[in-house]
């Protein structure tokens, strides 16, 4: 497998190519890459890639590992029918 075609969130497919270009754009936080790729966005809300998305960013030079900011692992949001939360009898 190509290096830069390796999956880094599995969530949301980013690739390691898509990462590296959000960091040339200049994104040099775990949150500013999240924003333009949507890594960390997914089912396990960065659980997995964030640590990842670190260590390219220290890669690269970007960032030292103790300066790296990192996001809050948030549930993600689970979709509700209307009708459970309608105060209409049937």
């Amino acid at each position: 497998m190509d290096k830069k075609s390796e999956i880094i969130c599995r969530c949301e497919e980013i690739s390691k190519e898509e990462i590296e270009a959000a960091i040339a754009d200049g994104r040099t936080t775990v949150t500013g890459i999240k924003r333009q790729t949507r890594a960390g966005m997914g089912a396990c809300q960065g659980r997995t890639c964030s640590k990842l998305i670190m260590r390219i960013l220290q890669e690269k030079g970007v960032r030292d590992m103790k300066d790296i900011d990192i996001d809050t692992p948030r549930s993600p949001i689970v979709p509700v029918a209307v009708k459970s939360i309608s105060s209409e009898e049937e």
